[in-house]
């Protein structure tokens, strides 16, 4: 697959403005929520309980992002564009990387919302490799392992809190 065929100073534009905000809001949201979702399901085996944390762990993950990004310069000096632009793109993009992975814990079985949440989190590792590949000319398997690591560190950081209960 072939890269846009932006000029070169628009490309770079659309890079900094829209497409690195939402690479950090997806990868930002999808690995912050993990811990608390997963150690919620694994120490209640409640996955209504897990849905709730998730749900209020990606609005809150998803509004911080959202400031952060916005107050974190005005976009003149760096041409990064406008802060409330990158705000909300970086915190759309959290809330949907937090929620994803969420959304399964509305399975009332535990044992199979535990399963199509795991096979969530494999989608978003290939989405979010897929766009680094795609936008910033990262290999795939190589944004894959990287982001692939973050998240065995903070499940396995999750899952052994949620056992300690």
């Amino acid at each position: 697959m072939t890269t846009l065929a932006l000029p070169r100073r628009a490309d770079s534009s659309f890079l900094l403005q829209r497409v690195q905000p939402a690479m950090t809001g997806l990868i930002d949201g999808s690995l912050s929520t993990l811990a608390p979702v997963f150690a919620v399901a694994l120490a209640t085996h409640q996955p209504i309980y897990a849905f709730f944390t998730g749900l209020a762990t990606a609005i809150g993950a998803g509004v911080s992002m959202a400031f952060s990004e916005g107050l974190s310069d005005t976009g003149d000096l760096t041409g990064r564009g406008s802060p409330y632009r990158r705000g909300a793109i970086t915190g759309a993009g959290t809330f949907l990387g937090g929620v994803l992975h969420t959304l399964p814990f509305l399975i009332p079985q535990y044992g199979l919302a535990l399963v199509v949440a795991l096979a969530t989190i494999a989608f978003e590792l290939v989405a979010l490799s897929w766009i680094r590949w795609r936008f910033f000319g990262t290999g795939f398997l190589r944004s894959f392992m990287a982001i692939a690591l973050g998240g065995v560190i903070i499940t396995a950081v999750s899952a052994a809190l949620g056992a300690v209960s």
